[in-house]
């Protein structure tokens, strides 16, 4: 599609469209001037503006559909990562039952458990970037107006993916610092 004056194209035939330009709605007083001189002509208007989101509708809703099924991933990652920390709280707990008689703090025991969602947390996100570069590769002839290879989305998503992990952690840390050493050391 191309704009141009219509100076440009004397012969205009069937089927001609035209841009108007105005601040006002122009279909009435256009209608009416080209009905005066040319009765026989049929006229359609539309809205330039909504003819380009009309265009888009198709995009925009993937890129909605995407979000959703990220943001559906994102509480999968948690409800999983607070699965596996509860089972290992609930492994350990005679070991976190002897720490605490030993004389260990309840804020040594969330540390303990927190470490260990860090170490899973820093396994997944270097085995994620290292896969979302070589992704980024693949998919980058698809991608038009971005670039596979973005720092800040990386970061993002490195930020984003570390809150998860330590809201699906602390809970589990934290019903194993209220655990009760003599509760914990006679359940095994």
């Amino acid at each position: 599609m191309a704009f141009a004056p219509a100076s440009q194209f004397p012969a205009q035939g069937h089927g001609t469209m035209m841009m108007i330009y105005s601040n006002a709605s122009p279909e009435a007083a256009v209608a009416r001037k080209i009905a005066e001189a040319h009765p026989e002509i049929v006229m359609q208007f539309s809205d330039f503006q909504q003819d380009i989101r009309d265009g888009l509708l198709r995009e925009r809703l993937l890129a909605m559909l995407s979000g959703f099924f990220g943001l559906l991933a994102a509480v999968l990652a948690m409800v999983g990562l607070y699965g596996l920390i509860s089972y290992v709280v609930a492994r350990r707990r005679n070991e976190s039952g002897i720490r605490m008689a030993l004389g260990a703090d309840r804020a040594q025991i969330v540390h303990m458990v927190m470490r260990e969602a860090g170490h899973l947390l820093l396994a997944g996100i270097v085995l994620g970037s290292v896969l979302s570069l070589i992704a980024g590769r693949g998919v980058s002839s698809l991608l038009f107006g971005l670039k596979p290879y973005d720092p800040l989305t990386l970061m993002a998503s490195i930020a984003l993916l570390s809150l998860i992990a330590a809201l699906a952690s602390l809970l589990p840390a934290r019903r194993a610092a209220r655990l009760d050493p003599m509760v914990a050391l006679r359940y095994e």
